[in-house]
């Protein structure tokens, strides 16, 4: 079978397949055809330095136009691609680094000096090649290597399953851990999901957010194999966001609800300066995006663009939330993805066949992770008759929809009673004068745990703890609004906008470890 790229270049040839288009006026930009040539060269540069098929090949870098090759290129030589946050503090990214058993590291020359301070912590790393840039002390220089090498297509005898991705999962909670997906999948389960999201091959896509995530990276696959157009935003700016749809008339993308909320907080007058009109694919996904941002972002754009999906690192795209629901079931994320099947435990280990109880989701897919690497202990923790599980709690209505309540690890339980801060949080987010909200429980003698909740207020509201507690009494039952609140400039997150929700309990619990999760 062809690869999918060489396929796409001899079909697309000098369409563009990329476009690094960078505020300060440099644009790069590179064809099907160059795409495929400069990932040939490369899949050879990893061959030459010893990589076999099943190796790990780990690449750090912001959003550019090598790092996408690089991820062919390890297809291309049935090696692992293993993306690196280049956010990472020095210890993160050794551990990262030392645990996917990477072989060769490719990466931006911004990090060079990241990886000669931390090659120590990897011994099984055999180099380091650099890019776009000079290379450090006892580092390769990509350039230098390619230079002459063959760009016809790359023939390694492997089995499909030695290639992929292995893609660490966020670490709110713990350490990251490795989840393994081969390339080998259900390209028909694929297929059913962009028909159901309209993406055409003439669509152009931008990339909103980095793609060492699964987001950002899965969904730009999806674009690549559409031929598309996709236009690389190298870090995620707000007006220079605005002025690539309205350059480039871009009409598919993938948003975390950070980013979409830094846009709709943009002035009026900064909104109006590009055109928006463009945008007819907009899929909402890496966290919640509680029902006031939706309504925000379809003030703003167009009415019939807002899709959303839920799903994970692990598990992959699990339901859909198409547009014409979007006003009319706040707070679900649509009903169960094409070949995907959804099964909710309840806490006695029964299957909730009942709408509107709460369960522990569980998933079946050929869609899902293979693994955690070094850690199938945990797979199988989370594995229950075939099914598997990140440890969302969930619960669907009369209509099939599904709804998140939280995390399980998130789950407050009050003088026994449990309370879902993605409740509460969603209930907060809809005072106006509220930006976001992180929810979570904080030590009581009385109850065991109590509601507290953190939050962002709009600049110069004067918002003050009683007056949203006193909204909050107008939405949430009495156990459930917030007996504390704290306001901060900002909140926490991961690269991907998941709130670290460890960090913000960690001062509450110090003296109660078993909590921190």
């Amino acid at each position: 079978m062809p690869d999918m790229l060489t396929a796409l270049a001899e079909q697309l040839g000098d369409k563009p397949a990329l476009i690094d288009d960078r505020p300060d006026g440099d644009s790069l930009r590179w064809s099907y055809a160059e795409l495929e040539a400069n990932a040939n060269r490369l899949a050879r540069v990893f061959l030459t330095q010893g990589v076999r098929p099943g190796d790990k090949v780990l690449w750090c870098g912001k959003n550019a136009l090598w790092p996408v090759a690089c991820g062919h290129a390890a297809r291309k030589a049935a090696a692992v691609s293993v993306p690196l946050n280049y956010r990472l503090t020095d210890e993160e990214a050794a551990y990262v680094t030392h645990n996917s058993d990477a072989k060769i590291a490719f990466i931006d020359a911004e990090y060079a000096a990241l990886f000669r301070r931390i090659r120590g912590e990897a011994p099984q790393l055999a180099h380091v090649i650099v890019f776009d840039g000079a290379a450090d002390e006892g580092q390769l220089n990509a350039a230098e290597l390619m230079a002459g090498v063959e760009d016809g297509p790359v023939q390694v005898e492997a089995d499909l399953a030695t290639a992929g991705t292995m893609i660490y999962t966020s670490g709110t909670t713990g350490k990251p851990k490795g989840a393994v997906r081969t390339s080998a999948g259900d390209p028909t389960q694929l297929a059913k999901m962009l028909e159901i999201f309209g993406w055409r091959p003439d669509d152009t896509y931008l990339t909103t957010g980095p793609l060492y995530h699964s987001g950002p990276g899965g969904f730009l696959s999806f674009a690549q194999l559409m031929g598309n157009t996709s236009i690389l935003q190298r870090t995620f700016d707000a007006e220079d966001w605005l002025r690539l749809v309205d350059k480039y008339r871009v009409t598919a993308t993938f948003s975390a609800p950070t980013p979409i909320r830094r846009i709709c907080q943009l002035p009026d007058a900064v909104l109006g300066r590009y055109k928006r009109d463009s945008l007819r694919l907009l899929v909402a996904n890496a966290a919640p995006w509680s029902y006031a941002l939706k309504l925000e972002y379809l003030e703003r754009f167009p009415e019939r663009s807002l899709f959303e999906v839920y799903g994970s690192t692990e598990l992959g795209v699990n339901t859909i939330m198409t547009p014409e629901f979007q006003r009319g079931k706040p707070g679900s994320c649509g009903r169960p993805a094409p070949g995907v099947e959804i099964r909710l435990y309840a806490e006695n280990g029964g299957v909730v066949d009942q709408p509107h109880q709460p369960g522990e989701l569980f998933v079946r897919s050929a869609g899902m992770f293979r693994s955690y690497h070094k850690a199938h202990d945990k797979f199988l923790e989370d594995r229950r008759d075939g099914w598997q599980t990140v440890g969302d709690i969930a619960y669907f209505d009369e209509d099939g929809f599904y709804y998140i309540c939280d995390r399980k690890k998130d789950m407050i339980i009050s003088g026994g009673v449990n309370i879902y801060p993605a409740e509460v949080e969603h209930a907060l987010e809809n005072h106006p004068d509220v930006l976001e909200a992180a929810v979570f429980g904080i030590p009581s003698e009385e109850w065991g745990e109590s509601v507290h909740a953190v939050l962002v207020a709009r600049p110069a509201s004067g918002l003050e703890a009683a007056a949203v507690q006193n909204f909050a009494r107008e939405h949430l039952a009495g156990y459930k609004i917030p007996r504390t609140l704290a306001f901060v400039d900002e909140i926490p997150k991961t690269g991907s906008g998941k709130i670290l929700k460890r960090e913000l309990r960690a001062p509450f619990w110090k003296d109660q470890s078993a909590h921190l999760g």
